[in-house]
């Protein structure tokens, strides 16, 4: 039997690196991977001429624009107009050169400010989007549009899954531009290191927030994508062919913080500053269409932070800072 030859675009990012960890383990996996300068995903003509020159099975389209609250704001034209063009290039791309299989990962981010929780899939375009992210949410309500429209007029098999906040081994460490556990691990972990009597953390503390460990969402891609279509098809529509990823339990941004500071071993005080934005003020993904297909989330929330805070350890020379 020839190899399955799968791109994961984003192979360096967190979740496409964890994707690539997982599939190699299947012999039978070829996987096809380019980095930024062998291949420039915001460029349409690179992006075509490479699925010409690779004869591709399926993708796993990890490849995004992605930052915390600080970094959403600063620089919302980044985030919209790049992730529209990765993955409008990338999905084009695909059906073009007759790739049948495609799965597109979204984000939480999706789902209105004040969607009712736990967030239901069928609660996309129901409301208004938080405003701190809204550029990057509607880049990635675009990319599932992409699929559900390519299905639609061309009988592809583009599926779209959502995750809620993701953290572990490649994450982002940058102190200003990283979501809120690398950032916590960072700055707890420079903190102890500097004997720092006060960590100041952002907010009020009290937004809820749900975590899952990216090996984690590493399998659940992967399980989604390989399911069969007709037991797929039973929990999808046409028009709402997305599905949520998570661990569907959350916890309030202070339990987080505190639980961080634990994890790293820094035993100052935590003090917030409220003048700093909280974001939304709960966001925890209903995961039961996923539990139904067959999949449920199995790493803890402190095992996985004790797992990130090890790869921060060994990674610090080389991490994304």
């Amino acid at each position: 039997m020839s190899p399955k030859r799968i791109f994961v675009a984003g192979h360096n990012g967190m979740v496409g690196s964890a994707l690539v960890r997982q599939l190699s383990q299947d012999t039978n996996n070829q996987i096809i991977t380019a980095t930024r300068h062998e291949l420039d995903l915001t460029n349409q003509q690179a992006v075509q001429n490479f699925f010409a020159e690779q004869s591709i099975d399926e993708v796993y389209l990890a490849a995004a624009k992605v930052g915390g609250i600080h970094a959403n704001n600063t620089y919302p034209a980044d985030f919209i107009y790049e992730n529209l063009m990765i993955e409008a290039n990338i999905i084009h791309a695909a059906h073009k050169h007759d790739v049948q299989k495609l799965l597109f990962l979204g984000s939480s981010c999706i789902y209105p400010k004040l969607a009712e929780q736990p967030m239901r899939e069928d609660a996309l375009l129901t409301a208004t989007l938080e405003p701190t992210n809204e550029p990057y949410a509607i880049a990635k309500i675009a990319g599932i549009k992409l699929c559900e429209s390519y299905n639609r007029q061309y009988g592809r098999d583009y599926r779209s899954v959502m995750p809620t906040n993701l953290y572990g081994p490649g994450d982002n460490f940058h102190p200003e531009n990283s979501h809120v556990i690398p950032a916590l691990i960072r700055r707890f972990h420079e903190a102890k290191e500097a004997n720092a009597l006060v960590v100041m953390a952002w907010g009020t503390g009290t937004p809820m927030r749900e975590f899952l460990y990216v090996d984690d969402m590493a399998a659940a891609s992967i399980f989604v994508m390989n399911l069969d279509d007709e037991t797929y098809q039973k929990e999808t529509q046409p028009m709402l062919s997305h599905i949520n990823v998570g661990s569907g339990v959350d916890c309030t941004i202070r339990e987080l913080t505190e639980t961080v500071a634990q994890v790293v071993g820094y035993q100052g005080k935590i003090e917030w500053d409220t003048s700093k934005p909280d974001g939304t003020p709960r966001k925890l993904m209903d995961v039961s269409r996923l539990e139904r297909l067959g999949w449920r989330a199995k790493t803890a929330l402190q095992l996985g932070l004790q797992a990130s805070y090890e790869w921060f350890i060994k990674n610090m020379d080389n991490t994304r800072v």
